[in-house]
């Protein structure tokens, strides 16, 4: 039997005396999150950089699979992808970007920007399921869940779960509670084809954008669900089969006060970083500082010659001289790769694979 989930919001109170302690741990972590990522001049570096890594935790879900180096060869590569799962990861990154920029301008989060989503992450334009016979199967491929089948009932929830997200009037819960409830929802109407997860995972994050719990989408709430994948699974149906909404809401929540501390700690690195590397280059002479040259070091890892003439308008020669004299600093590393050279900044670079190494507990 197909499970058809009930209409948003529902009847009952969910805010029991336990989750309103743990919306408030959660709140003051994302502030502090939120304060720091708005502290950053440059908000593309945190944008860039940081949905890269919440690209590859996502699609880590999905066993989609591709290294820290892979990840960021490509992404200096431009389009030119290492692997295909490399090729995943940037069209994550490319709809939680494209997401973002579209909240921030309608400061609204609609069906359409979902359909857009999807889109990009498979590179189709399928839309909503419109036949039945969709059924999720665990390894052994024992159907573990159905969802709603009927074209019309998919599109009947989903315009429900957009006034939901968008109709502030609708009910008195927390923004985290209503956050819970709408990834709950999505994961259970199920509407497309294909890319459902990373999907749902993409509008929690420009759902806390949307509400301004967070002004950019930085928060790591993929990686807590990576590393928990079937406890959040088990609790996920634990709602369908005994309506268990506490221990639901209570694991959303202790994802989003983990991740926003860790992601907090990792900026403030982000930003020591910098500021070693600004007053560094600042010594140099000839004199070869810019903010335009510091920020291109930290945009991803890797750069290369191209992306420095184009960011900072200079011819190639200089481009190459101002590369040459960072990596005689020690501030980057110089690697062949084909017929060019890439720049790696292994300070950053370590940063980065530390934190994706970092455990949840």
């Amino acid at each position: 039997m197909a499970y058809f989930p009930p209409q948003l919001p529902l009847a009952e109170d969910l805010e029991s005396r336990t989750v309103l302690r743990k919306l408030a741990r959660a709140h003051q972590a994302l502030a502090e999150l939120k304060g720091v990522a708005d502290s950053v001049p440059n908000q593309d570096i945190l944008i860039s950089t940081l949905s890269l890594q919440e690209a590859k935790d996502s699609s880590a879900i999905e066993n989609i699979i591709t290294t820290q180096d892979d990840l960021y060869r490509s992404d200096s590569a431009g389009r030119q992808f290492i692997s295909v799962a490399a090729k995943e990861v940037h069209n994550y990154a490319l709809a939680l970007k494209e997401g973002f920029l579209e909240v921030r301008r309608t400061g609204l989060l609609t069906n359409s920007d979902i359909l857009r989503i999807q889109a990009r992450l498979e590179e189709n334009e399928a839309g909503f399921r419109r036949m039945s016979g969709t059924k999720l199967m665990d390894q052994a491929g024992l159907v573990v869940y159905t969802p709603p089948q009927h074209p019309d009932e998919v599109i009947a929830l989903m315009t429900n779960l957009e006034r939901f997200i968008n109709d502030e009037t609708l009910c008195d819960w927390d923004p985290l509670t209503r956050m819970a409830v709408m990834h709950h929802q999505f994961e259970s109407i199920h509407p497309f084809y294909d890319g459902n997860g990373r999907t749902g995972r993409i509008l929690n994050v420009l759902y806390l954008v949307r509400w301004g719990l967070l002004g950019s989408p930085v928060l790591y709430l993929s990686r807590y669900i990576n590393q928990n994948k079937a406890l959040y699974y088990s609790r996920l149906q634990a709602v369908r089969d005994e309506g268990a909404w506490e221990a639901w809401l209570l694991f959303m929540l202790e994802a989003v006060e983990q991740t926003a501390t860790q992601t907090t700690k990792l900026i403030y690195g982000i930003k020591d970083l910098m500021q070693d590397y600004k007053e560094r280059l600042r010594t140099q002479r000839p004199k070869i500082y810019s903010q335009d040259l510091l920020n291109n070091l930290f945009w991803h890892p890797y750069t290369k010659v191209e992306f420095v003439q184009q960011e900072l308008n200079v011819s190639r020669p200089t481009a190459t001289k101002y590369l040459e004299t960072v990596v005689e600093l020690g501030l980057l590393s110089k690697h062949r790769v084909g017929k060019e050279n890439l720049y790696l900044n292994d300070a950053l670079f370590e940063l980065l694979s530390n934190a994706a190494q970092r455990e949840y507990v």
